[in-house]
């Protein structure tokens, strides 16, 4: 289910989640917003991939690279003056992939209300080298029961992405057999 090597199997020796855990912040100004007035998709999911690029450099020692996010979800808007707050950490680690976690929370800049969460998101990405190959990642090594249950659903979503992508590949060579096209 797992292409995660055990740490003690590991020629690599793993990181404690806490390792690469960080939290980047931004308050939300005009530039940031749409004709509604709220800040764009894109401006989060930018800050969401850029915090995740962090936490897997940091985890695999050198750059990495984006392979895929899913699972984004925007729970309430974000305005002018928010300070938003985003929270990654990987959740799970393969031979050369990780998936981090992202949490997003704002809250206003002039009061002292507790940040609200405002979305989430799971990314992928891939170490790679100097010339842009993969390269290996050490395992992650969950220090608490809710990393250890963050891990397990990495790895329940993990089956699920190699699953979707193997029955789209299936579909279009069927289609491509049948000159269907692609």
């Amino acid at each position: 289910m797992t292409e995660q090597a055990p740490a003690a199997e590991s020629d690599i020796p793993g990181k404690p989640t806490s390792a690469s855990r960080t939290t980047l912040s931004h308050i939300m100004t005009h530039n940031d917003t749409n004709l509604l007035g709220t800040v764009h998709g894109g401006v989060i999911m930018k800050l969401v991939d850029d915090a995740a690029g962090a936490v897997a450099g940091r985890h695999s020692g050198g750059p990495a690279v984006t392979a895929s996010m899913d699972e984004m979800a925007f729970l309430e808007p974000v305005r002018v003056g928010d300070l938003v707050h985003v929270k990654a950490q990987v959740n799970w680690t393969g031979r050369t992939s990780m998936e981090i976690g992202v949490r997003v929370l704002a809250e206003r800049w002039n009061e002292s209300t507790p940040p609200q969460q405002v979305g989430s998101a799971y990314l992928v990405f891939a170490a790679v080298d100097a010339d842009g190959k993969p390269r290996r990642v050490p395992p992650v090594l969950p220090e608490t029961e809710r990393d250890r249950r963050r891990c397990q659903e990495a790895q329940i979503r993990r089956t699920h992405r190699l699953a979707r992508r193997k029955a789209i590949l299936e579909l279009r060579e069927k289609r491509i057999a049948e000159g269907l096209g692609d």
